[in-house]
């Protein structure tokens, strides 16, 4: 499973971050950061999840107010 954030996105509700340890808040920027992700283009990160983080991955994603955060399965379809 692969997760994608949108940082322009981000509205800095931070459920994100209280979902999964992946995200921290960046209270500078007023938006959460997704951690150790790359960035693919502008503005958008990407992360491998692992199996035993994949649930709270998806409560992250379920949590964000403005659909900043979406989640891939193995085969490049969007789960969430």
């Amino acid at each position: 499973m692969r997760i994608e954030y949108d940082r322009d996105t981000c509205v800095g509700m931070f459920q994100c971050v209280a979902e999964w340890d992946a995200f921290e808040r960046d209270m500078d920027a007023g938006k959460a950061t997704l951690v150790d992700a790359t960035e693919i283009e502008e503005g958008v990160f990407s992360l491998e999840v692992s199996d035993d983080e994949e649930l709270d991955a998806k409560f992250a994603a379920r949590t964000c107010p403005v659909d900043a955060i979406r989640l891939y399965d193995d085969d490049g379809e969007r789960v969430i």
